[in-house]
């Protein structure tokens, strides 16, 4: 029996494949640990999540630091997930020059529903791979934000956050990367009355 394995793809290798139009507009994929994963698509509770989160962040980030919005970023020469948010450094070209790398970020941000196992078994320790000091998820399946912070790796060299913090949609919590801005999450959870 002879065992053959999947092709991993490097960064170049991945905007290659997008440069020759293997991709069609209408696909949403990103590229995690050299794998072009496609993307869960996108329910009505997430897009609501996604807007009212892109209208609070904007004003609370403006001239302060550059928000992204299901843009690339590089952890890696074989990752480049597409967070829900990005809050990163502003830099004088705007990230013409290339996507943001882990130097830049000051804040991931993922909303889940039917993405959860994903974004909790897969993205979490990736970003915790590459060294991204604070990772949000708004899981719309137990209506809470959790927030995670200090990666780790462990003696089994898996990689994690030590530090997991609940909070529920009634409250604010302050941005770690500025800590005079606080986000009411009651104004980010889809169908939550307060």
């Amino acid at each position: 029996m002879t065992l053959t394995r999947a092709k991993r793809f490097t960064i170049e290798e991945y905007h290659r494949l997008a440069d020759l139009e293997f991709f069609t507009e209408d696909d949403r994929v990103e590229l995690i640990r050299g794998e072009i994963i496609e993307m869960a698509a996108k329910g009505t509770p997430h897009t609501t999540c996604c807007s009212n989160l892109l209208s609070e962040l904007a004003a609370l980030t403006a001239r302060r630091a550059t928000l992204r919005c299901q843009d690339p970023i590089i952890l890696s020469p074989n990752s480049e997930p597409e967070p829900d948010f990005a809050i990163v450094k502003k830099r004088a070209d705007n990230y013409l020059s290339g996507h943001p790398n882990p130097s830049d970020i000051l804040l991931l941000i993922e909303i889940a529903d039917s993405t959860l196992k994903h974004d909790l078994e897969v993205k979490l320790p990736l970003y915790a791979e590459a060294g991204i000091s604070d990772y949000w998820l708004f899981n719309l399946i137990q209506n809470c934000l959790e927030t995670y912070s200090e990666p780790y790796l462990d003696l089994k060299g898996n990689f994690g956050y030590s530090v997991k913090h609940i909070v529920l949609p009634n409250k604010s919590i302050v941005l770690p990367c500025f800590p005079d801005l606080s986000l009411d999450l009651s104004k980010v959870f889809p169908g939550i009355d307060i």
